[in-house]
């Protein structure tokens, strides 16, 4: 049984500004040079596909349990027929 639900949306939102946090380290660090509106576009495509992993992630767990409650309103079939 999971502890909580999976939330891919907040997933993919923290990969992107880990990814971003990492392109400036290197930048600090000297590995390579970054310039400052360079993280703009990775951050705002990063929390834009986020909102849409998390719509598609909200539709199939709500899918899934109206799935849920019309199997357990159903009466079983009768296998003796």
């Amino acid at each position: 049984m999971l502890r909580h639900e999976f939330k891919p949306g907040k997933l993919v939102a923290g990969l992107f500004l880990a990814l971003a946090g990492v392109v400036f380290a290197g930048d600090a660090g000297g590995l390579w040079e970054t310039p400052w509106f360079a993280v703009i576009p990775l951050v705002t495509g990063g929390l834009c596909l986020a909102g849409a992993v998390g719509v598609v992630g909200r539709s199939v767990r709500r899918r899934r349990a109206v799935g849920e409650r019309t199997d357990r309103a159903q009466p079983p079939l009768d296998a003796s027929r």
